[in-house]
């Protein structure tokens, strides 16, 4: 099974402004499919931005609303699989959703963050209940997350028992909290044996600063892409005979008790 070229878009693209964010999103897909990815993952909120206060309502749409029929039509047009960040309308409620769409165009999976960061996202977010959201995509199963959530050791041990391979994160991280992206996200990785693809938002926005450093972890705990704090589009693989190779010898999930683990819940 040939690995699956992943295409990172660290950006925080034009907020407030989704047409604008949608023709960056269409040129980053054409570049990556160029350079042959198979999917390319966007930060957190990128259809909308992310600091756009009370923008957040009137900027909402349900998943198949105009910005993700543009989106499958990008997805179409390139080959590529596209996983975007927006805020998600369903009936009363707005979710901090994030959807993949298929190299086809056709939607594969729509997930809401579970886990609520800071005064802002409490304000205006309902938060999903549904912590494992999979997909198949080049012979790999495709996990989502949203920022925060990552940060929860048991929500990423479920997906890696939900049987996960690559687990996609865009996020919004913001100064001081760099050591997220520069080790908790390879030890993440690691300890569930799994590949995750971690990717932020760059620069001032509103009161947040974004740090970047996007990265594409391996389940060696090694970097197999990473970028600076700029915007920026990195590219990396993530290859299923190293994901492989690495549970072979890792024995991390093998030698779990959980019999010990009851008060955890």
């Amino acid at each position: 099974m040939p690995p699956l070229r992943t295409a990172l878009l660290q950006s925080s693209g034009h907020p407030g402004d989704p047409a604008r964010n949608l023709k960056a999103l269409d040129a980053a897909a054409e570049r990556a499919a160029a350079d042959g990815a198979g999917l390319l993952v966007t930060s957190e909120m990128f259809l909308t931005g992310y600091a756009i206060g009370d923008g957040v309502h009137g900027l909402a749409e349900p998943a198949d609303g105009p910005s993700g029929r543009a989106v499958a039509e990008i997805a179409a047009e390139h080959g590529i699989a596209v996983l975007y960040g927006y805020p998600e309308r369903a009936g009363q409620a707005v979710h901090n959703s994030a959807r993949l769409v298929g190299p086809d165009g056709a939607p594969l999976a729509n997930y809401r963050k579970t886990h609520l960061f800071g005064c802002f996202e409490n304000d205006w977010f309902t938060p999903g209940d549904t912590p494992v959201v999979q997909a198949e995509l080049g012979g790999l199963t495709i996990g989502i997350m949203i920022c925060y959530d990552v940060e929860f050791p048991e929500n990423v041990r479920a997906h890696a028992l939900a049987g996960t391979d690559l687990l996609l994160v865009p996020t919004a991280q913001m100064h001081p909290f760099q050591f997220v992206a520069e080790s908790l996200v390879p030890v993440r990785a690691f300890e569930s044996q799994m590949y995750i693809a971690y990717v932020n938002r760059s620069g001032p926005e509103g009161e947040f600063d974004f740090i970047g450093l996007s990265c594409l972890a391996g389940p060696d705990g090694t970097m197999r892409a990473r970028a600076g704090r700029s915007e920026e589009l990195v590219i990396g693989d993530a290859d299923p005979r190293l994901l492989a190779t690495s549970r072979r010898i890792n024995t991390y999930l093998r030698d779990r008790r959980p019999g010990l683990y009851g008060s955890l819940g």
